[in-house]
Parts: structure tokens; sequence; C-alpha cells
């Protein structure tokens, strides 16, 4: 049993306590917290905002709203994901789960199959839950998106994101919401597939990870490619090896996503961090 219920919330008495969520988990200026006033209009006009609470206090948000996308047949309704948080007193709880899946069936219920969303590549429990857990997939990379943000967690380097399509309505998301949902990979399911590592990541003499010097050709039609477990964490103990692999990452996903590379699942397991890109129907399903 979780010790928190979710609801929407419709009411600036409800939205105040966001701002604060917000504040707590981002240590944001005050200029960088989403107010209540923008949070209240969203929420009247399509817009949907999940609290999850334990007891009275707030503990966790979803924030997103209704937008359009450019398609070769015009614009097309979607859903925009713009923010999620969770108090750091329940990480790894499985609420930041909980509260997608309620957005989930809410963006159903409104006629949408589309949610996009951004997020740090270089953040693995952020990959891990998006494609992992969610079943999002991603073919964008965006330099830059919000500009230069000054908060705790974007402080200092390019705010480099994957925007990511969760597709709503599609079978390989449904098999990972259901309540009987699809294992996530495992290391032991790399070792079975005979995949190798896109490249190798060495450690320095602070054993810290160091990314490659030059990106490898893209030959194969399955690739692993291994980011730092804990970025956060590497930043704090080293700011210039965090910067390197943000330009890194940049080429690497730029590259492979002009190839025709999609992602599509995420393995942390043991202390170690990989994407798969897939190009074609290559799939590791059959591992799973």
């Amino acid at each position: 049993m979780t010790d928190w219920n979710i609801r929407l919330l419709e009411t600036a008495e409800e939205l105040k306590q966001v701002e604060e969520l917000q504040s707590l988990i981002w240590t944001a200026s005050e200029i960088e917290i989403i107010p209540v006033h923008l949070l209240v209009t969203a929420v009247h006009n399509g817009g949907l905002v999940f609290g999850a609470f334990s007891g009275e206090k707030m503990i966790g948000f979803v924030f997103g709203f209704p937008g359009l996308e450019s398609t070769p047949d015009g614009p097309r309704p979607k859903h925009c994901s713009h923010m999620m948080g969770v108090h750091p007193d329940h990480i790894n709880s499985g609420l930041g789960y909980a509260l997608k899946r309620a957005q989930w069936q809410m963006v159903r219920h409104q006629g949408l199959d589309h949610i996009t969303w951004t997020f740090d590549p270089l953040l693995s429990r952020n990959a891990y839950l998006n494609i992992a857990k969610l079943g999002a997939v991603c073919s964008t990379y965006r330099r830059s998106e919000y500009g230069e943000l000054r908060d705790g967690m974007n402080a200092g380097l390019p705010t480099d994101r994957f925007q990511v399509d969760w597709w709503v309505n599609t079978p390989r998301v449904d098999t990972r919401l259901s309540k009987r949902s699809r294992p996530t990979l495992k290391l032991n399911h790399i070792a079975r597939s005979g995949l190798q590592l896109f490249y190798p990541v060495e450690l320095n003499a602070n054993s810290l990870p160091q990314p490659p010097e030059h990106c490898p050709p893209f030959e194969a039609r399955l690739l692993l490619a291994e980011i730092p477990p804990d970025f956060q964490a590497l930043k704090r103990q080293d700011f210039a090896i965090a910067r390197d692999w943000r330009f890194f990452g940049r080429v690497l996903f730029e590259s492979a996503f002009a190839k025709g590379y999609i992602v599509t699942d995420f393995v942390f397991d043991q202390n170690r961090s990989l994407y798969v890109l897939t190009h074609g129907d290559s799939t590791l399903d059959q591992f799973e």
C-alpha cells in the first residue's frame, strides 16, 4: 500500500503548494518558479495539475497543458507535460511513476494520444523512469532548450534536453503501465544478447567516468550508449568532466538521431546506466 493519494488540483489554494514544492526541489529563485496565476489559467483551459499528498502535505506534482505539433498534414493536438517534481524524502518511492500514470489516464480521457516532455539525457534516474518504466521513446535532441538556468540542478551547463514522445494508446506503453507491467531490462539481458558497448567508458585517477574523445562510427543496428550513473554527483566532484559529458552527449545523440536511430530503452542496473538505441526494426524485446 502507498502512503499517498493523488488528485487533480484546480484552486489557487491547492496550487500554492505547487509553488512551494518547486522552490524546495530545485532551490530555484522566485523568477524561475511557475506561479499560481499561470497554473490556474492553465487548468481552466484544458491543462492538468496532479498533486500527490501524504495527509495534507503535498509530496509531488505533475503539470502539463494542451499544445499543437507540426505534422505534414498540418497542426495536430497533443499534451505537453512541462514539469514533474517529487519531494526529496520520497525519491525512489514510485511516486513519479504514479503521477505519470494518473496523467496518462486523464490525457486519454481528453481524447489525446500523444504526450511530449523534455528531460536532461544525462540524468539516469529520469531516463530510467521515462524510457524504461513509462515506455516513452526519443529521436529529438534540443540544444540549450531553456537557455541559462540558475537553479541548483542546472547552473553552469547548457540546458540540452531530450524531447520524448509518449504514445499513450500503444501496446508498448500499455504493457508498461498495466498492473502486470513489463520487467525492465537488466545487465544480464544485455549479456545474453551479445550486444557490445558502442564505446568504452574509462575511469580517471579519481575513479570518475570519462567520456571518449570521439564518437565511433555508427554501424550496428543496435547500440548501447553508456552515461555516468550519477551525473549530478559527477558535476559536484569534477565540473570539467561533467561539461565534457554534456558536449560528448550532444555529438553522440544528435549524430545518432540524424542517422535514424531512436532511443527505445534504458538499463539502470548495478551502478551502470546505458541507453539502447535502435535502427529500423531492431529490438532487444526477445531478451526481456
